[in-house]
């Protein structure tokens, strides 16, 4: 084993070009930044081992003693979305973002590959077609990680943990002014910069020779983790062993590999490399736009091309961008424009499947003009982008608040009455078979009782069909956080979606599936919607369809889940509902003469 020392004055002169002069200790001080006595007491040492000779040229000894500290290869990990780089790591993976005239994750091989190291892995996942280009190209090998929508980044170095040796483990979108990749490198090291004053990164706390002793996310004045990491042979042995024993774990994979690492932080010998600047991480447009001025007036950005057409701005008005995090079948971000707040909504992948979008585009229309949705500013029919104004602040309805419960009850009153006839038409079990069809073959649907529960639900179908309602205008995903209400009071409607001619009971069904109603509360709903005491046959109905509703979405969220989408408790919720208010309501038709 060679010391620290002499590594770094051994490997200084092997990585000089061939043909070139030899040094003078007095250009390998000035080279290594190290004191001439010093380096005359390397030379000597290492001459002495046979590693240097008399004209201070690496010999083949030499280059044995550096062969542990070659670097094997790198991994670059390119799977995330990226989703707080809004809108446009809504078009192309963060990794192919131009900056400065290079793309990202091209200037990185290009620099990796420049010292010499040519056994790169990209590991990719979402808009992963945008990325294969690069094994040809660049020679580079592609792997896969299918899990990028559920787990963070161990699930990729799971996926290449055999190839971690002396290994580069890069981030796809960093962005380095000078090239800090080297052909030897003597241990395991994390990239750092400095803090001065807070900050949320992980920072480090480490002992005098620089080992990393402590982790924490957020500090003051600390030295923060930032850019790439080197693994040695040693680290990337033990660290392999750790994540395979724990990566079957929710805390591993739903964390960062790096939360793993500071775990398990006394076992794993890694030290702090820190640098004076010079490595960029983008976090949003506007920080990128402060680094490459080109994205100023030009961002490559369809959705910019979206936003400036309808409102009639240019790219350099449009800022202040914040992805918004709720709702599974869109992706949607805020941003301000000329002193006004709007929200442009994207359409996720895959919702042609089940979105018909001009007739969303009709019935936005129609819910302007009976004013329950003054948000709305414009949808592209064809492509289902939409553009509309931001409520700031914003609070949802409170199901257990009467006035507000109300009011959203005359809204549905309102649309269901208008006599508006909307493009498409909502046929619930239509819908609840295109979601059987997307969900065979999958593992979400296969479970006890799957079977005898839809069973049940047709019976229902059946009775509920008998009852001949008219079809109305209806909206069909009216719960709570889609009945706004702004500062003043006023309470909007929207996300029009899945809009078209129903049966009422899809309204009234959804708004009281997705609540925590008991069976009594319901009933109470249902009375104060009509404005009357429901008739036998009017209450069977409805209770009816909260539990049709209710399997609706209940297969609607499996559907997200099959597609790595976490729906949360509602899913549950849902499944309940469908069980409790199916038999409660066939006891009633069995029974139609004690409950008329």
């Amino acid at each position: 084993m060679l010391t620290k020392n002499q590594f770094a004055l051994l490997s200084y002169i092997a990585a000089r070009p061939a043909g070139e002069p030899a040094l003078s200790q007095r250009a390998i001080a000035q080279g290594t930044g190290k004191a001439l006595g010093t380096v005359n007491g390397l030379v000597k040492e290492l001459s002495a081992m046979g590693c240097l000779d008399g004209a201070n040229r690496i010999t083949d000894a030499g280059l044995a003693a550096l062969a542990p500290y070659r670097v094997d290869n790198a991994v670059i990990m390119a799977a995330g979305m990226s989703s707080r780089f809004a809108p446009l790591s809504y078009e192309k993976p963060k990794a192919l973002l131009k900056v400065k005239g290079e793309v990202l994750i091209e200037r990185e091989i290009r620099q990796l590959q420049a010292a010499g190291i040519d056994d790169i892995t990209v590991v990719v996942g979402y808009m992963k077609e945008k990325l294969f280009y690069l094994e040809d190209r660049f020679h580079v090998k592609i792997v896969i990680n299918e899990d990028y929508h559920r787990y963070n980044n161990p699930s990729t170095l799971m996926l290449v943990r055999d190839r971690l040796k002396n290994t580069f483990i890069c981030s796809s979108d960093n962005y380095f002014e000078q090239n800090p990749f080297e052909p030897y490198v003597y241990q395991a090291y994390y990239a750092s910069l400095y803090s001065a004053g807070k900050t949320d990164e992980y920072c480090m706390v480490t002992n005098r020779k620089g080992r990393i002793t402590g982790v924490q996310v957020g500090g003051s004045d600390a030295w923060y983790m930032f850019g790439h990491v080197y693994f040695d042979r040693s680290f990337s042995e033990k660290f392999t062993q750790i994540l395979e024993r724990e990566y079957d774990s929710p805390v591993t994979r739903a964390g960062l590999w790096e939360d793993l690492y500071a775990r398990h932080i006394s076992e794993l010998e890694m030290y702090i490399r820190k640098y004076p600047g010079g490595i960029h991480e983008f976090d949003s447009l506007d920080e990128l736009r402060a680094f490459d001025s080109a994205y100023v007036t030009n961002t490559d950005s369809y959705i910019f091309d979206n936003i400036c057409a309808v409102l009639h701005c240019t790219p350099d008005s449009i800022h202040g961008i914040i992805p918004i995090k709720t709702g599974l079948t869109n992706l949607s971000f805020k941003f301000t424009c000329n002193g006004r707040d709007y929200v442009y909504r994207h359409p996720g992948a895959g919702t042609e499947a089940y979105i018909d979008r001009p007739a969303e585009a009709r019935a936005l229309e129609v819910a302007k003009a009976l004013g329950l949705d003054d948000t709305f500013l414009y949808i592209d029919a064809a492509k289902g982008w939409k553009i509309s104004h931001y409520i700031e602040d914003a609070a949802i309805l409170d199901y257990h608040n009467t006035e507000q419960v109300d009011t959203a009850l005359r809204m549905l009153r309102r649309l269901h009455t208008s006599g508006i006839q909307l493009d498409g038409r909502f046929d619930i079990w239509e819908k609840i078979n295109g979601f059987l069809d997307l969900l065979q073959g999958t593992d979400v649907s296969d479970f006890t009782g799957m079977q005898e529960l839809h069973e049940t639900m047709c019976a229902l179908h059946e009775r509920l069909k008998g009852d001949a309602v008219p079809l109305c205008a209806c909206h069909c995903d009216s719960y709570n956080p889609n009945f706004l209400i702004d500062k003043q009071g006023k309470m909007y409607l929207i996300d029009w979606e899945y809009a078209g001619m129903a049966d009422p009971g899809c309204d009234i069904g959804t708004f009281i599936a997705c609540s925590d109603y008991t069976p009594e509360e319901a009933e109470q709903v249902i009375a104060r919607y009509l404005g009357h005491a429901p008739t036998g046959a009017e209450l069977r109905h409805y209770i009816g369809y909260v539990a049709m509703a209710s399997y609706f979405w209940f297969l609607w969220g499996l559907y997200q889940e099959a597609c790595a989408k976490h729906v949360g408790e509602y899913l549950y919720i849902w499944y309940k509902y469908t069980k409790q208010y199916a038999r409660l309501t066939l006891e009633r038709y069995d029974h139609e003469e004690e409950f008329a």
